[in-house]
């Protein structure tokens, strides 16, 4: 097997070196979503763009879809992923409705998730979902997710890419956190604002947020849909 020369030793036959296989089918493709529960309204917000690494995919791929009129599902992280669980959610509530002759709630939907989440815990779901919308008794309600089903009820958050740079402001903003003097019910226009001006911020800082924002109301008389530019590089 070897040849043997002044000062050398030559291998006669080709080295064999271990080639690693790696299995990875997940991409994470960006964007910011949030949502803010508010009286007797909830704000879902997300904005439009898709992108991979330094390339951006396409500029308006809405990451918000409306599963009922007192419902909002928002939904980042891996755009596979996003989509193919937010078409088992519309299945599920389908049946449901076929079943009962009724749409599920708000509670109900949120439960429902975390179950499908929960089902997948050995090959997740890379997505990190936001559901808003109203609760039976008409108040504003935010359900936050990990990937593997684990699930509260909050009255504002943010995920995605920009969601450490939106996150403290909303906790001052809207929680109100260390000023308790200062806490009050904020209107629906005032969340707006508050919406807008994060998205508009976020974009300054995070390269994969941008395009365009949609903002989901949802109201006692249905879900609004409004739409605002942002930042296109």
């Amino acid at each position: 097997m070897f040849s043997t020369y002044p000062g050398q030793v030559v291998v006669d036959h080709p080295v064999k070196v271990p080639i690693e296989h790696r299995f990875d089918p997940y991409v994470d493709n960006g964007g910011t979503l949030l949502s803010i529960a508010g009286e007797d309204f909830c704000v879902v917000a997300a904005d439009t763009r898709l992108s991979e690494g330094y390339s951006i995919n396409s500029r308006y791929v809405p990451k918000s879809v409306k599963l009922s009129d007192k419902t909002v599902i928002s939904m980042g992280g891996c755009y596979a992923d996003c989509l193919t669980l937010t078409k088992k959610i519309q299945q599920s509530m389908e049946w449901y409705h076929h079943a009962h002759g009724k749409t599920m709630s708000t509670a109900a939907v949120a439960q429902m998730l975390s179950i499908m989440l929960y089902q997948k815990r050995f090959f997740p779901f890379y997505s990190w979902c936001i559901l808003g919308g109203l609760d039976e008794e008409g108040k504003g309600a935010v359900y936050t997710y990990d990937p593997v089903g684990s699930y509260e009820r909050e009255s504002c958050r943010c995920a995605g890419s920009a969601s450490s740079l939106i996150q403290p402001f909303l906790d001052n903003q809207i929680g109100f956190k260390n000023q308790a003097s200062q806490k009050k019910t904020l209107s629906l226009d005032q969340v707006l604002r508050i919406t807008k001006d994060s998205f508009t911020s976020a974009t300054e800082r995070d390269i994969y947020t941008g395009d365009y924002l949609e903002l989901f109301v949802i109201t006692s008389k249905g879900v609004e849909v409004q739409k605002m530019d942002l930042k296109k590089d």
